[in-house]
């Protein structure tokens, strides 16, 4: 798919980048999006990360339940995170994308760990099968991105080097998840991409039409994370919306999801927005609520 038909064909148009203060350079540009704001929403199968945990035995939560629930609120999606598979045979994967069709639910996405900074060839390679394992198992599901994270300087190395390690394998990656028509989003998540500036070295210079940025608007710790997140938004083709945000130095605290909504809509952000709830109140009722909470923002 020519770079062309990925940015104005099926992601539209967004303003250029002037307008977000982000000077262009080499690499994928901010994307482009055809027609108005389309905001998706989704839930994160990390919300119920407990009832989930596979080391119970057995979790209190199936993968079903997890749809079934999502089914009961206003979600149109469901992302499914790698940590809660109990297996990934074609049968079981088929299985789970037939009950969300069935129940009128969309496969956003899946969430994934990856370590593109290990300092060992075999290993590495171990994190780029693991990709596009995932990879696979996503276009079975349906699913239209893989989260994945960038990793963290291993111990007497340098992020330079760790960085252009990263960004090969990363783009190893698309070219495997160009095949399947699905898109890899990096997650703002500690490590080479804890801030927005380090996320930006790699988002620039990655070249490929099947990457993006998974958004997590609660990860960033600095003293404007509202700024960081801005920045980044012109790259998201998936997003976590999160109900706390965390400023350096201090607790968190309530996020502003007007203001993040809002966020998105400035950018013209189409896609699926994740919410992830991470917050100390019960996910059974926490959910709920913060579900009512977008569908309204989202429908205004």
């Amino acid at each position: 798919m020519s770079t062309f038909n990925r940015r104005n064909l099926l992601l539209g148009t967004l303003a250029a980048a002037g307008a977000t203060g982000i000077d262009r350079v080499s690499g994928i540009d901010p994307i482009r999006r055809q027609g108005r704001s389309l905001l998706k929403l989704s839930l994160a199968a990390y919300s119920f990360r407990q009832a989930l945990d596979l080391r119970r035995k057995p979790p209190t939560m199936t993968f079903d339940g997890f749809i079934d629930l999502a089914a009961s609120m206003p979600f149109e999606a469901v992302e499914l995170t790698e940590y809660y598979f109990p297996e990934t045979s074609p049968r079981y994967l088929a299985g789970l994308r037939g009950r969300c069709t069935r129940l009128g639910l969309d496969v956003s996405g899946t969430a994934i760990r990856t370590d593109f900074c290990v300092n060992d060839g075999t290993r590495l390679k171990e994190q780029i099968d693991h990709c596009k394992r995932w990879i696979e198992h996503t276009s079975r599901l349906g699913g239209k991105t893989v989260r994945i994270f960038g990793g963290t300087v291993a111990r007497g190395d340098t992020e330079e080097r760790a960085r252009r390690q990263c960004i090969e394998a990363i783009q190893e990656c698309c070219a495997h998840a160009g095949q399947f028509g699905i898109y890899l989003a990096l997650e703002n998540h500690g490590g080479i991409t804890g801030t927005s500036e380090q996320m930006l070295q790699l988002v620039r210079t990655i070249k490929s039409d099947w990457f993006g940025v998974n958004l997590d608007t609660g990860n960033f710790r600095s003293q404007n994370p509202y700024a960081d997140l801005e920045r980044l938004a012109p790259y998201a083709v998936v997003v976590q919306i999160k109900t706390e945000i965390h400023r350096a130095g201090k607790q968190a605290e309530e996020a502003d999801l007007k203001r993040k909504v809002q966020m998105l809509r400035t950018v013209n952000f189409r896609g699926y927005v994740a919410l992830e709830y991470e917050a100390a109140e019960d996910p059974r009722t926490a959910v709920p609520r913060y579900a009512r909470q977008l569908h309204t923002l989202f429908a205004q």
